[in-house]
């Protein structure tokens, strides 16, 4: 018998179109439901069928929201999977499944439990219904209230038709009297505590957050091209449309989906953008006009791996060099970078009051690994998001592009006011009409690119210190690594290493350079030169000792990142 406590990986792995979202879908929500912590994030392959693709639910009695290597129970759908994840199976890993989707090699290396899977869904109607014979098996390990899978089987199926919601029925019932089965013949124990108050959380995707975030906010216009790994925000915030009383366009290209919403923005709206990196640099030249007309504009930018198509349903954290020097001409921007789903809705609400007050770009960096990742949180607390507007009334005499002293000018909207609003995305002077002056041109130069910059450099946030201020060890880190990291050095159970989280990458506030004093400065990043780290050198001028660095397309697992700190971390 092979026993579980705790905190267990069960992984799933198939072909697309074999329903591993589906499982993932039905098992995250049921066993949520049922009391227990839970944690998901898949992978999968660029391919319409094929392949493989996998999911990992992390179940456990504390809070878990990271990746880990380790496998413990494995349900194979298909012959592949086992060499597909084999530097993740141990010898304490369990497959449970058909001995014909189980390579022989494997068999002397694991605990095998056959199952037949395929017989038991023909018996229910069809082989369609393999995967959800799986999830209950799984269910029935954790001794998951069938109630609350049942309950979800018919929200899920209901718009089929009653008759496919029994057959569902019928098959997750099935393999959750078979879960209890291997329980009480011993093949299996598992013994993880139930968290009541985890019922009653919500259950959400960092694509989820961005877009609930995005709507708290105030966006009332989001325009966009399809691009994974970011189209799911727009799925989102076009499902619920009606709900909150919002426009969702999805444009002809990139191109017209950014100058769309520079247009809601100037006549009053509050847009945002969502696309990915390839659809970013079609971007950059309506980028430029947004930093000349000083026009606000929040672009979501959820990473994938690059150049060029790269890997399109891989993870990686290679677009920060791309959106700090995107777009021809100086003018500031803010980049922000969400660490888990909580930040991505309180960031991305954010970003709507940043944009309105500085009047630059705010771009918000994602990355595929969070978009799809799933845990269970508590509800958001609304009161904190405040809509900050920052429009003032066109008087008799306004200038639109004033010369202040901070590099804010005051931004009316057409309509508001008496005086004509202008939009100028040539060199302009205060009013707004062209001018060559040059003079006016270097003040005008100086307005945008020094003082206004200055202004948001001074009151940009710090970053977050998770340890220690006396700890001789710095792990920066910044977006999506950050449990990741953080249940990496939580293991040792050491002192004198700190973990210090950046949501807020550009620019940076110059009391930053504090933390890193009389420190050894440790970079994990997700790419391939280290792109966070030169951005500290070239803004603080802070040298960072060691870089631990992943870029193949797939995250950061809590046991990699302990491997790269070894020998490192004395």
């Amino acid at each position: 018998m092979v026993e579980f406590q705790e905190d267990l990986s069960v992984v799933l792995g198939g072909a697309a179109g074999q329903g591993i979202q589906t499982v993932e879908e039905i098992l995250t929500r049921t066993l949520k439901f049922s009391g227990y912590n839970v944690y998901a994030n898949k992978e999968y392959m660029s391919r319409v069928r094929g392949g493989i693709n996998t999911t990992e639910i992390r179940v456990s009695s504390k809070r878990v929201r990271a990746f880990v290597k380790k496998i413990n129970i494995l349900i194979p759908f298909k012959r592949g999977v086992l060499p597909w994840v084999k530097e993740r199976i141990s010898e304490s890993t369990v497959v449970i499944g058909e001995k014909e989707n189980v390579e022989e090699e494997f068999l002397e290396k694991i605990h095998f439990i056959e199952v037949p899977l395929t017989k038991m869904a023909l018996d229910v109607g069809s082989q369609l219904y393999i995967n959800t014979i799986a999830a209950g098996i799984v269910v029935g390990i954790f001794r998951g209230e069938f109630s609350a899978v049942e309950e979800y089987l018919k929200e899920r199926f209901g718009s089929k038709g009653e008759n496919v919601v029994q057959k569902n029925i019928e098959a997750v019932k099935k393999g959750y009297e078979l879960g209890l089965k291997l329980l009480e013949e011993g093949a299996v124990k598992v013994e993880v505590q139930r968290n009541e108050n985890a019922r009653n959380e919500i259950l959400l995707s960092g694509a989820e957050a961005v877009a609930l975030g995005a709507l708290a906010g105030g966006m009332n216009f989001l325009s966009f091209y399809p691009m994974s790994p970011s189209t799911g925000v727009a799925v989102f915030a076009a499902q619920h449309a009606e709900d909150f009383g919002i426009v969702v366009e999805q444009a002809e290209d990139e191109i017209s989906a950014i100058n769309m919403a520079l247009g809601a923005w100037y006549a009053g709206a509050r847009t945002m953008v969502t696309t990915s990196g390839g659809g970013f640099t079609m971007m950059t030249e309506a980028l430029s006009l947004a930093g000349m007309a000083e026009n606000p504009i929040v672009i979501h930018l959820a990473q994938r791996p690059g150049p060029a198509t790269g890997l399109p349903t891989r993870t990686i954290q290679g677009d920060l060099n791309l959106v700090l020097h995107a777009g021809h001409g100086d003018f500031p921007r803010i980049i922000l970078a969400p660490g888990n789903i909580e930040e991505a809705f309180y960031l991305s609400a954010e970003a709507f009051n940043l944009t309105d007050r500085y009047q630059v770009p705010v771009i918000i960096l994602t990355d595929q690994y969070l978009m799809d990742t799933y845990y269970n949180l508590p509800e958001f607390e609304l009161d904190k998001v405040k809509v900050e507007k920052y429009i003032v009334e066109a008087k008799p005499g306004y200038r639109r592009y004033e010369l202040t002293e901070d590099g804010i000018s005051p931004r009316a909207i057409p309509g508001y006011g008496e005086d004509v609003v202008v939009a100028n995305g040539n060199e302009h002077d205060e009013w707004g009409d062209i001018t060559e002056d040059a003079e006016l041109t270097v003040r005008m130069q100086e307005k945008r690119a020094i003082r206004k910059l200055e202004t948001i450099r001074k009151n940009a946030p710090l970053p977050r210190l998770i340890g220690r201020e006396d700890a001789k060890y710095i792990i920066v880190t910044w977006g999506s690594t950050l449990h990741i990291v953080e249940e990496a050095i939580e293991k040792p159970g050491r002192d004198d290493v700190a973990l210090l989280h950046f949501s807020w990458l550009y620019p940076l506030n110059p009391e930053t350079k504090k933390f890193f004093e009389g420190k050894t400065i440790i970079a994990v990043e997700l790419n391939v030169t280290g792109q966070f780290a030169e951005l500290l050198k070239k803004e603080l001028g802070v040298e960072v000792h060691h870089r631990v660095l992943k870029y193949d397309g797939r995250p950061f697992s809590v046991e990699k990142v302990l491997d790269g700190l070894r020998g490192v971390v004395e």
